[in-house]
């Protein structure tokens, strides 16, 4: 099969190469990929942040494709079904954290093109617990940012409460669906920008950049008891504030991961509310200018390799 590799971490580049069709094992299936987006983490992964678990290794975590082949022991699914696979690609089910469904969370954890090879190419393995059912409706391009991103904002949003006034700072397809389910919900939305910051008070703040000083300006822009979620990945340090900025019981919180129930969740929503994803689509051999394309910022909602 075709693939596109990463060959030498720290590169910034895939390199093309053929590999053997992988095997599925028993209680996994191999899916042939129809989509798979890019995303900020491949380019953390890319450029050395990220460490894999081997080199080579196929990145890739927002998969949407067919089931091929059933490992021994899979029963959920069928042949010929079309299925997603997202960042979290395995969690261990005893852990404190998984028994307390914040798998998420599973200090055991394995990821998608990270501890196990992705979707750059034309077939890949999953676990089957930790694959998804794809809603009608959805075709495989625009469903494949919804398997990462698409999750990260879903469980941002819904941390962020039931706030009448929500900010967003940062750019892409997070933001994008965040604002499509707010305005959904009949919520207002403020996209904050240099020239023209959000109102004060907000209810509550969603920070997909990476720039930790967005932090504090959300947290200067809250309402008593208002949140800022953080659902930058890679986020920088955030500058020191005043204490008397968290008082009347404001709060900061994290998303960096999410749980299958996440996914799902936002599966069910996406295809009930008819959530659609803006997708500039490359074949598998450009995947190269889809992250230098990424990279410079010259994509208009999400990248995605189609196959």
């Amino acid at each position: 099969m075709r693939a596109m590799a990463l060959m030498d971490a720290g590169r910034g580049v895939l390199d093309p190469c053929e590999r053997e069709v992988p095997i599925a094992l028993p209680g996994e299936v191999l899916i042939r990929v129809r989509a798979c987006g890019i995303c900020q983490r491949d380019l953390h992964l890319l450029d050395g942040e990220l460490t894999p678990a081997e080199i080579p290794i196929v990145p890739g975590h927002e998969i949407a494709g067919r089931v091929e082949v059933l490992g021994d022991g899979v029963t959920h699914l069928q042949v010929g079904d079309r299925v997603g696979v997202a960042w979290l690609g395995h969690a261990c089910g005893t852990c404190e954290y998984c028994a307390s469904a914040r798998e998420h969370l599973c200090p055991n954890a394995r990821f998608t093109g990270l501890h196990m090879d992705g979707g750059c190419a034309e077939y890949a393995v999953a676990d089957a617990a930790y694959t998804f059912t794809l809603p009608d409706g959805i075709a495989d391009a625009e469903a494949a940012p919804l398997l990462c991103a698409g999750a990260v904002a879903y469980r941002a949003y819904r941390i962020a409460g039931e706030p009448r006034r929500l900010g967003l700072y940062g750019a892409g397809t997070a933001a994008d669906l965040v604002a499509t389910m707010a305005a959904h919900h009949q919520r207002e939305v403020y996209v904050a920008s240099a020239a023209e910051p959000p109102p004060v008070p907000l209810d509550a703040a969603i920070v997909f950049a990476e720039d930790g000083h967005m932090v504090t300006d959300a947290l200067s822009r809250l309402a008593p008891g208002g949140i800022v979620v953080c659902a930058g990945f890679q986020m920088s340090d955030v500058p020191s504030f005043p204490a008397s900025r968290l008082r009347e019981d404001r709060a900061i919180r994290s998303v960096t991961n999410v749980t299958r129930d996440d996914v799902r969740e936002l599966l069910a929503l996406a295809a009930s509310i008819g959530i659609k994803t803006v997708v500039q689509t490359y074949e598998l051999a450009d995947a190269n200018r889809a992250v230098a394309d990424l990279r410079e910022g010259r994509i208009r909602g999400a990248a995605v390799l189609t196959l």
